[in-house]
């Protein structure tokens, strides 16, 4: 075997990974024989099974009674992330008394620096030996997975292999575009959607994937597929932090009385998870990598960092404190002491807005409560006070949406299956300016850019006036002629162009609208 040897200045990653830790978690919990087929069912499918099931033909997704009739032995048992990550407690104290610095990005799944455990053991080879039997002395099976990113990372353990450094891309490549959505830590949950279409476009391959430029991908796709693409492409999925986050961020519990027990600590950690976001959402900053940390009455601490593909929520930051008290709190070498003192702090930050959670911040139980708050406006003001957006047809932006009152049918003025020729190209515009303000278009020499009759510019546009502002454009598309409403008359016709200011932050792209020889400003992307 030759040992790999790490680059100097390259930062690589090192995953552990348990197979199917659901089933042999909920194995576990039942002291159920390893030879037993186990499956885990969430809402009446098979979310997870142990390889003797995948023996007998049980597979993820099958419903209850079609697992039964392929394995009449199989054991079924309920999804409970709680046992998963109580049980996966003993796991990551054995991976961090080999190598310290772990990460946990779900039960069953963690990461940590590969480069201290390959100095300390000789080589990446001999940590992942190490690590391997150090998980199997918890009774635990686990596969090692090494590379330059943690996304590869993942993908690898989940073969076993150490990819070769500076060889992300090239390991990536023959793998099945579908891998992109396998690991839910790592993909958002519209993940799915992407790879399914981009199945259906012909990229089999994460390969056929990362060809594309992300000029192409940014303009096509959604802000996940960028994300995936970067993952394909084996680029940096998240830029180096500058700074540490500041401590103010950092939120502490006096547990008075001590807590020893698993109900009290939950109740501590949901309210310490309230207070985290309450002032994470005063900074408008979202934290992916929390640590949670405990102190003990006799000085003891117990520390552990959890990662996340998404920004936490209030809900998503109180179960990780509840899953890692209750690991600590119930396995066999647990404190010696009652917890004193629970910490949260903020290792990890990203914009509030980056991967933001639609406008009520998740779905289901919050989406009723919203719904009874709007009828309960909607009596105060009137059935027209409260209304909601439907997708509507047409060819302009502000054309495609239509507002009815909450309550009545959501039937759009116009078909949007229709073909709408000429209708504006996506994506559209984030903000639509309803008064739509007068602009004007000037070319190199200042002369006033218009549409001429054959529904193209005057002269090539080269800077932008509104109002006292003025800027040059780095930038531009269109015109694209709008061609309706013939029968009324105009001086002249009617055209969309979009433009790109050079001189504006973020090189923002307005969408304008030539109405009577006049540019108006309708949209605004960002």
């Amino acid at each position: 075997m030759n040992d790999t040897v790490t680059r100097p200045g390259r930062a690589r990653v090192l995953a552990v990974w348990c197979r199917d830790w659901p089933a042999v978690a909920a194995a576990a919990a039942a002291e159920l024989p390893a030879t037993r087929p186990v499956a885990v069912l969430f809402g009446n499918r098979v979310i997870a099974c142990s390889a003797f099931a995948r023996a007998e033909g049980v597979r993820r997704g099958l419903r209850r009674r079609e697992a039964q009739a392929n394995c009449p032995e199989l054991v079924l048992v309920r999804d409970d992330p709680d046992r998963d990550a109580r049980l996966f407690e003993p796991v990551v104290s054995a991976v961090d008394a080999t190598v310290p610095g772990v990460e946990v990005l779900r039960p069953g799944l963690l990461v940590l620096a590969a480069r201290g455990a390959a100095r300390y053991f000789g080589s990446e080879e001999a940590a992942a030996e190490r690590l391997v039997d150090a998980v199997a002395a918890t009774g635990v099976e686990a596969q090692i997975g090494v590379a330059d990113e943690l996304s590869t990372a993942v993908l690898a353990a989940k073969r076993a292999a150490i990819v070769a450094p500076g060889a992300d891309a090239e390991f990536l490549a023959p793998l099945p575009i579908a891998e992109l959505a396998a690991e839910p830590s790592l993909a958002a949950p519209e993940r799915a959607e992407l790879v399914d279409l981009l199945h259906r476009l012909g990229l089999r391959r994460v390969g056929d994937f990362a060809a594309l430029s992300p000029a192409e991908v940014a303009s096509r796709f959604g802000g996940d597929a960028v994300a995936a693409h970067r993952c394909a492409r084996a680029v940096p999925q998240r830029p180096p932090s500058a700074r540490r986050p500041p401590p103010e961020l950092t939120v502490e519990y006096h547990c008075d009385p001590p807590v020893d027990r698993v109900d009290a600590a939950a109740f501590a950690g949901r309210l310490l998870a309230n207070r985290l976001h309450a002032a994470l959402a005063a900074a408008s900053v979202a934290c992916t990598r929390l640590s949670i940390i405990a102190e003990t009455e006799v000085g003891e601490q117990l520390s552990r960092i959890w990662r996340c593909a998404q920004p936490l929520t209030p809900e998503g930051t109180a179960d990780r404190v509840r899953w890692q008290l209750d690991g600590w709190l119930t396995r066999r070498d647990r404190p010696s002491a009652p917890i004193t003192l629970l910490r949260l702090e903020p290792v990890e930050l990203t914009r509030a807005g980056a991967l933001q959670l639609g406008l009520w911040g998740g779905v289901g139980e919050q989406d009723e409560r919203a719904k009874r708050a709007l009828i309960r406006v909607q009596g105060l003001l009137g059935g027209a006070a409260v209304r909601v957006g439907v997708l509507s047809g047409g060819r302009g932006p502000a054309e495609r949406v239509t507002t009815v009152a909450l309550g009545d049918e959501l039937t759009p003025a116009a078909d949007p299956a229709l073909p709408w020729p000429g209708r504006l190209p996506p994506p559209a515009p984030t903000l639509l300016l309803v008064d739509r303000p007068p602009v004007s278009l000037e070319s190199i020499d200042g002369r006033q850019v218009t549409v001429t009759e054959r529904g193209v510019f005057s002269a090539e546009p080269a800077a932008l006036r509104w109002g006292d502002r003025w800027w040059r454009l780095r930038g531009w598309a269109g015109p694209w002629p709008v061609d309706e409403r013939w029968w009324t008359a105009r001086e002249k016709p009617a055209a969309r162009a979009q433009v790109q200011l050079a001189d504006a932050e973020d090189g923002k792209v307005l969408l304008l609208i030539h109405l009577d020889r006049t540019w108006h400003a309708e949209g605004v992307y960002d």
